[in-house]
């Protein structure tokens, strides 16, 4: 049986190979240094370095949310935005993975 940790890298590696532009690495590096954010905080800075718009960016951190299992969520009120906070086991796998490879140019 594997284990939970296993299956969780499995699918990051899988999530960082199928990346065309690097803007997979970038939000993952992101998320890895705010260690907590909301979706427009993410918009904000990703848009300073690729065209993205803040629905792409909240798909994809719903799907490392919710897929990839890295993510933590958390909201306060109902007026309130989600803040998605990352899980400390998790950060060296994201090191590790980010390090491996260096993005694929398009």
């Amino acid at each position: 049986m594997t284990s939970i940790r296993s299956k969780i890298k499995a699918r990051l590696k899988k999530f960082v190979e199928l990346d065309v532009s690097g803007l997979r690495r970038h939000v993952l590096s992101l998320i890895l240094n705010l260690k907590q954010s909301t979706v427009d905080e993410l918009h904000g800075a990703i848009s300073k370095e690729f065209e993205v718009s803040r629905s792409a960016v909240a798909s994809m951190v719903g799907y490392i949310h919710s897929r990839l299992g890295i993510l933590r969520s958390h909201k306060e009120s109902y007026k309130t935005p989600i803040v998605y906070s990352l899980k400390e086991e998790y950060i060296d796998l994201i090191q590790n993975v980010l390090a491996s490879k260096e993005p694929v140019s398009a």
